[in-house]
This record gives C-alpha cells, sequence and structure tokens, in this order.
C-alpha cells in the first residue's frame, strides 16, 4: 500500500518541519526556486525517510500488496520493498516540492487554519489541500505540483516494481492513495500545535524546591 507510505511519511515531516504554534494566519513570502530545492533537500534526506520507507515496506509485506516481491520477508523480499518505498517517498518530494512546484509557480508550504476556526471546516481545508494550494502570488489554485507529481512518481515506479506490478491499475492505484494520503496527512500539521498545547496545559508543574 503505497499511500500508507505517503500518510506515515508525510505526516512525520509535517511534524518535524511544518507544526508551528505561532503565525497561522500570517501569510509566508513567496518561497524562491533555491527555497523550494531546500525544502526537497530537509524532508527528504532525513532519518525520517528511513522510518516511513520501513513502515510502508512492513505494511506492504503483511498486507501482501504492491509491490509484490514475495511473501517471504528475508533476504529478498523486505528489503525491496523497503527500497521501493524510499525511491517513491524521493521521487514525489522531488516532483512535487521543487520540480513541479517551481514549474507551476506553486508553494507546497502547508498553511494551517488555526484553533480561531471551526473544526469541520479546518479538517474540510486540510484534507483538499491535496488538491488546492497557494501560488507564489499569493492566490489560491489546483494543486498540479501534487496531483501531478504523485502521478509522475507513481509512474517512475514502473523502473523498480516488479513485472507483476507494472500494471496500469496498480500506478492508478497508487497515485490515487497518494493524492489521499497526502490531503490526510495534512491534519497533522494542521492540529498539531493544538495538541501540544493542550498537552502542556494539562500536564503536572514541576515542582518547586
Amino acid at each position: 500500500m503505497r499511500g500508507a507510505s505517503v500518510i506515515f511519511g508525510l505526516t512525520v515531516f509535517a511534524l518535524a518541519l511544518r507544526a508551528q504554534d505561532a503565525g497561522e494566519s500570517t501569510p509566508f513570502p513567496p518561497a524562491s526556486i533555491t527555497e523550494k530545492w531546500s525544502l526537497f533537500d530537509t524532508e527528504t534526506f532525513a532519518p525520517f525517510t528511513l522510518g516511513a520507507g520501513a513502515f510502508n515496506a512492513t505494511v506492504s509485506q503483511v498486507t501482501r500488496s504492491a509491490p509484490l516481491f514475495g511473501r517471504h520477508p528475508w533476504p529478498t523480499a523486505y528489503p525491496k520493498r523497503f527500497g521501493a518505498s524510499i525511491g517513491d517517498i524521493v521521487s514525489q518530494n522531488f516532483f512535487g516540492d521543487f520540480l513541479l512546484a517551481s514549474a507551476f509557480h506553486e508553494d507546497t508550504r502547508y498553511r494551517r487554519r488555526g484553533s480561531s476556526h471551526r473544526l469541520w471546516p479546518r479538517i474540510g481545508y486540510a484534507i483538499t489541500r491535496a488538491i488546492v494550494t497557494q501560488t507564489d502570488s499569493g492566490e489560491a489554485g489546483f494543486n498540479w505540483a501534487n496531483v501531478l507529481g504523485t502521478g509522475m512518481s507513481a509512474a517512475l515506479s514502473n523502473a523498480y516494481y516488479p513485472s507483476v506490478s507494472r500494471t496500469a491499475r496498480v500506478s492508478a492505484t497508487n497515485w490515487g492513495t497518494s493524492i489521499a494520503g497526502s490531503g490526510l496527512a495534512n491534519l497533522m500539521p494542521e492540529f498539531w500545535p493544538d495538541f501540544r498545547r493542550w498537552v502542556k496545559r494539562h500536564l503536572p508543574s514541576p515542582p518547586h524546591h
């Protein structure tokens, strides 16, 4: 299930890079091409990528889902699934956060609605950012970087998936689950700062000496 990797990987990246307590209503300045490359680099070449790859390979192995490298995890199937998952994550980050974001002048950084808005509109907003984004000029527009980027990544996976998984159906499923996963992953940066503040309020204060 390639989408599982996307959900897990983007969620971890969101936690580490995008969730902020302040500035939820403050517009970001336009990101330069260099900054878009830096976002790709930071998200991709990090220990979190290995965790996302391991998680996806485990889910794929347990559920026997694409890429179908076999039922026996060692010494071949699981390492191959792990490598394929890393390839999926790297290619999606490259196409979405750098190449297409630069070509279409889109800003892939997530902007929180924040706690001043109601719960369900925030959930809907976060999920729809998979297909709606902000351009470098500050206007809302179709998220070509994410939609086409996930499609290009799904197509590229045919270069390293086993022959049984190189089908139009598998590619379409990968594409769809990747788009859905990116929307669901936005729930983390949207609500994580709220959860963190809630935890801080409810933790017992350290004793004073």
